[in-house]
């Protein structure tokens, strides 16, 4: 049950920041504020259901990020810093995308400037991260089942002759 959740949380993950990385028009403080507070209640159902052990909370954590990107400011030197500091799930063409795509709402919110942006890829252009920009939302985890040792031993089994295993000897 754990593994299923997880591996349904990462697809929820993916498609929500494709959709993000896509689309200008959801590239927003409020779409920022909306993602965070459904995240919240995806987290609070994981743990009411004890599935918190299950990963499946780690898998939101690029969306988590990018939820917070889009609330945070986004102006100063030190709000870049910020923004490198916060954002580690998420690769620098993840980050540079959504600067270049928020789109402010209202008349108190600017847009991203270029030199914010530049900056943003001075403080992240040692990081070596993969040269992709959408996740892969077809990416399956392995599935892992759990080892339970048997109490027969293996001197104790007799193979029935109809199964034609001659072939197998007894050590």
């Amino acid at each position: 049950v754990q593994q299923v959740f997880k591996q349904l949380f990462y697809m929820i993950n993916a498609v929500t920041l494709n959709n993000l990385l896509l689309r200008k028009d959801i590239c927003s403080w409020s779409t920022g504020m909306q993602l965070r507070f459904n995240i919240s209640q995806l987290e609070e159902w994981l743990h009411a259901k004890n599935l918190q052990q299950s990963g499946a909370a780690k898998t939101l954590e690029p969306l988590i990020q990018a939820a917070q990107l889009l609330q945070l400011k986004k102006k100063t030197s030190e709000d870049a810093e910020a923004i490198c500091s916060l954002c580690t799930s998420l690769t620098m063409q993840q980050i540079v995308k959504i600067l270049n795509l928020y789109t402010p709402v209202n008349e108190f919110e600017e847009r991203v400037t270029v030199a914010f942006i530049r900056d943003i890829q001075t403080h992240l252009q040692e990081r070596n991260d993969p040269p992709q920009l959408l996740l892969d939302f077809k990416h399956m985890f392995p599935v892992l089942f759990p080892f339970n040792p048997s109490s027969i031993t293996m001197d104790s089994i007799h193979i029935p002759a109809s199964l034609n295993l001659e072939f197998l000897n007894k050590v």
